[in-house]
């Protein structure tokens, strides 16, 4: 499953070139940038790590393309976006975030929910790798363990 996220997430994987495109554009513009690391990608984590501090008054590209690379290195199984934010309007705002890195297999994940006293929600990375073919067995099993865990999760009121 391929992970879409960002501006150009249906795009195919950029190459160096294109993101130092992409970031040179955010330094013509004078915006700062930030570097942003995760394992967990689902769409509704928006708070990944930060990979060190944004870059407020950064004009060097090579700075940049070093910060991204140092960042790959430490982290070659997770992904890694870039966001780029136009402070002229007294207040940050994303005006570009796209992923620069990802796993080589990428996990799916699934989305698990219970209705009740207390609605809750979880997600996790799927059990199976994506592309993997299973059995009907498999999957009830998954299923049922999904099912004990979200009923044990909502009658302890325990969230993740």
């Amino acid at each position: 499953m391929r992970i879409t996220q960002g501006t150009f997430s249906y795009l195919p994987d950029f190459t160096d070139e294109e993101i130092k495109r992409e970031v040179r554009y955010c330094l013509d513009n004078g915006w700062a940038f930030s570097i942003e690391h995760t394992d967990d990608p689902h769409p509704r984590n928006a708070y990944w790590e930060m990979w060190g501090l944004p870059m407020f008054d950064a004009s060097d590209l090579d700075l940049a393309m070093h910060e991204i690379d140092e960042c790959r290195k430490a982290f070659p199984d997770g992904y890694i976006k870039v966001n780029g934010f136009d402070r002229t309007k007294g207040r940050q705002t994303t005006m570009l975030s796209f992923i620069v890195h990802r796993p080589k297999e990428e996990p799916g994940f699934y989305l698990e929910r219970a209705e009740g006293k207390i609605a809750a929600s979880s997600t996790r990375f799927a059990p199976k790798p994506s592309g993997r073919v299973s059995t009907d067995r498999e999957d009830r099993l998954i299923a049922e363990i999904a099912a004990r865990e979200c009923h044990a999760k909502t009658r302890y009121g325990s969230r993740r």
